[in-house]
């Protein structure tokens, strides 16, 4: 920190959800068709949608893996370790995975002046519930209840909770954005996926939202579409869902590894295609833990439907593209090149702390920014997602 005279903001940190998370506003009726805790053996699982899940290994998150375990795999593996072999060390659940005042105290010693916070199991279990329009409904409702009592939606002006939107109906949609508005959120969190309603899947950025986005235009929140368990194929190549490719295809490369990228790649060219950014010139999207290698291919298509559909598009869908979404790339993925197409000012600095997958300490990040000069590198640190944070209303 010795280096600037400020501190970042990072747009991707997760607790790690207490273990009533789902069930404290829950009507333990619900518990079949939502979610409920079960023992298999000496562990507990979660039961979610009649079926167990495994997208975890262990959901009460006691013990843990160290923040960043994986972090020299995703680096590149240079001592050729087994995959499995980076999770061996546990420890006991830390008071700042579950306690937003004990977190306070760890993000000033890690130099973060605020965050974006987002779940873990929250993210992950949509897909699972989604053929049961009602109990996903139910279901999230009551874990944006226990989010708002644990970590609020906007603690001290430093931790921002996000509520957790799923895209299945849209009067609770544009209800539960009005909820969180009023409860003070900066950021709300949807999932890269097609809405799946009642009566069968739908664009997000179908008329039929407009409710929805309409309402976030309005109040000028910004939208964050964060990786999840978005119902990605292997296309018979493994076996099928998030759980499967967590649990049976560890120690081994898979199509499933493209999955957060192939989503937010099809989420966000759709938003496009259907013109959602000219409906609603006050939106604002960001893209967070979903990656940025995809960028470069997917604003190349966007550029060529723009010349065989010339009548289609009122404005230039790819200057469009970069007026309203923000992109947070995956810390091995080049911050200079995603610099380079989208400018300085719609990158975001995200550790993902303190998963598995992200950085051991929030500030090992500036490392991928060396060479970039000092405007650049605060834009990306700071001043991108502190001018997110702060709502825009029409």
């Amino acid at each position: 920190m010795t280096e600037f005279d400020y501190r970042p903001f990072d747009c991707d940190n997760h607790y790690y959800e207490a273990e009533d998370a789902f069930t404290r506003h829950l009507d333990p009726a619900w518990g079949p068709r939502t979610v409920m805790w079960c023992n298999i053996g000496k562990r507990r699982y979660h039961v979610v949608g009649g079926k167990i899940s495994f997208a975890v290994m262990n959901p009460t998150f006691n013990p843990i893996a160290k923040a960043g375990a994986m972090f020299d795999f995703f680096r590149g593996n240079p001592d050729r370790k087994e995959p499995m072999a980076f999770l061996q060390e546990r420890e006991p659940i830390r008071p700042e995975y579950r306690n937003r005042d004990a977190r306070l105290k760890v993000m000033d010693q890690q130099g973060i002046d605020a965050c974006w916070m987002f779940p873990t199991l929250g993210v992950l279990y949509e897909e699972a519930l989604k053929r049961d329009t009602e109990a996903t409904t139910v279901t999230f409702r009551a874990f944006n209840r226990w989010l708002n009592e644990d970590w609020g939606l906007c603690y001290q002006d430093r931790i921002m909770g996000a509520p957790y939107i799923p895209m299945v109906d849209p009067a609770f949609a544009a209800g539960e954005l009005a909820w969180a508005l009023q409860n003070g959120a900066r950021v709300i969190c949807l999932r890269p996926a097609a809405a799946h309603t009642a009566s069968g899947p739908v664009s997000p950025a179908d008329p039929l939202f407009d409710s929805f986005w309409g309402l976030a235009n309005e109040a000028g929140i910004t939208v964050v579409v964060h990786a999840s368990d978005s119902g990605y194929s292997g296309n018979g190549y493994v076996k099928e869902g998030f759980s499967a490719s967590v649990s049976e295809n560890q120690g081994r490369p898979t199509v499933t590894t493209f999955g957060f990228e192939r989503a937010a790649c099809d989420f966000l060219i759709t938003m496009v295609f259907d013109k959602l950014f000219e409906r609603f010139p006050n939106l604002r999207l960001a893209s967070v833990e979903n990656g940025a290698e995809f960028l470069p291919g997917m604003l190349k298509k966007v550029a060529a439907n723009a010349c065989r559909f010339p009548r289609y598009f009122k404005e230039d869908p790819v200057d469009l593209f970069k007026q309203h979404v923000w992109i947070n790339p995956f810390w091995e993925d080049s911050s200079t090149e995603l610099v380079e197409i989208m400018g300085s000012d719609r990158v975001l600095f995200g550790s993902d702390w303190p998963h598995i997958e992200g950085m051991p300490e929030p500030l090992d990040y500036l490392t991928e920014l060396q060479g970039m000069d000092d405007k650049a590198r605060r834009n990306i640190l700071r001043d991108n997602t502190l001018a997110l944070n702060e709502r825009r209303p029409v």
